[in-house]
């Protein structure tokens, strides 16, 4: 008799784990000024590590795929990993600096952020091998762009659940990378380049809801399976081929920080698809997670638990 493979579980999030310097200013600085600031705190960050955050406080078991370095930041960087309960076994840490995000907040909440990646240069495709079957054995696998190129398309190839890929930074990958992706999750301005990237063409910009559509629907005929792109405070938009797109619109609140909201989006939404929801109603939970996330401080402590209560439900438009 054949051996079944074991059942795919949980959510492992292949990417980058940063400690994140984070100073407050009224506004953001002109080119060659200088501002004082109101207060500076060092807080745990990293694309991946905040997505697997997200994921784990959403109660999807999460595991990290990652590196830091041998520096007095890789134990703030690992805190709120660890806090989380998300699975460091396939964490490395490496003689030399952790990857580090320097990220000012102007009093509208929004951030600026200049990322140093540190440790997180090493994670390519070799290091990632080194962990072939936990990411083979992941319901979802995550991914972004603040890792070597090789990594991130090692990680694909090794998928046997579902990719997501969240191209943020949007950085050259492999074509099949975004063909696999499903979702492939990118902003406005994302999207635009990843299609420039798939297109050659010279960049689009999106202005409106129509311009949205017509880039996720373009994103969609180049082969990506499913796209979901997030509107800030608009909400999202889920396109999937075969299928109407569906705008979600976004709670209002008070917005605090958004800094590492995105990060919280993409969590949730891994969350979601590896318990087995729909796309369109992990999207739907993703927003409300991402909105509770801008009300609050920083990245990975504004991320909501399963005991917090989440903004009210947002309509659905098709």
């Amino acid at each position: 008799m054949t051996e079944q493979p074991a059942p795919l579980t949980g959510v492992v999030v292949v990417g980058s784990v940063n400690a994140d310097l984070v100073a407050r200013v009224e506004r953001h600085p002109a080119p060659g000024e200088t501002l004082l600031g109101t207060s500076m705190v060092v807080l745990p960050g990293g694309k991946g590590a905040n997505q697997a955050v997200a994921a784990a406080r959403r109660g999807a078991p999460t595991a990290m795929v990652g590196a830091v370095g041998s520096d007095a930041f890789a134990e703030p960087a690992l805190v709120g990993l660890r806090a989380a309960g998300v699975d460091l076994g396939a964490v490395v840490v490496h003689d030399g600096p952790t990857g580090i995000a320097v990220v000012t907040v102007a009093a509208d909440g929004e951030n600026t952020i200049v990322v140093v990646p540190g440790a997180n240069a090493r994670l390519d495709a070799t290091a990632v091998t080194a962990y072939d079957e936990r990411v083979a054995g992941a319901a979802v696998v995550v991914v972004q762009g603040e890792i070597p190129r090789s990594g991130t398309e090692r990680a694909a190839a090794l998928t046997r659940g579902r990719l997501l890929v969240n191209l943020a930074p949007v950085v050259p990958v492999d074509p099949a990378v975004l063909r696999a992706a499903d979702p492939l999750v990118v902003n406005e301005h994302e999207a635009a380049l990843v299609l420039t990237s798939l297109d050659g063409g010279a960049p689009t910009t999106l202005r409106s809801p129509a311009d949205e559509d017509r880039v996720a629907s373009r994103l969609l005929a180049h082969g990506v399976p499913s796209v979901v792109l997030t509107l800030g405070a608009r909400g999202a938009l889920v396109a999937r081929a075969g299928h109407a797109p569906v705008r979600i619109t976004a709670p209002r609140v008070r917005v605090v920080d958004t800094t590492g909201a995105g990060d919280a989006f993409v969590g949730a939404l891994a969350a979601g698809l590896a318990a087995g929801d729909d796309l369109v109603a992990a999207a739907h939970v993703a927003v409300r997670v991402g909105t509770f996330a801008v009300g609050r401080d920083g990245a990975q402590p504004s991320y909501p638990g399963l005991d917090d209560p989440l903004p009210p439900d947002a309509e659905e438009h098709p």
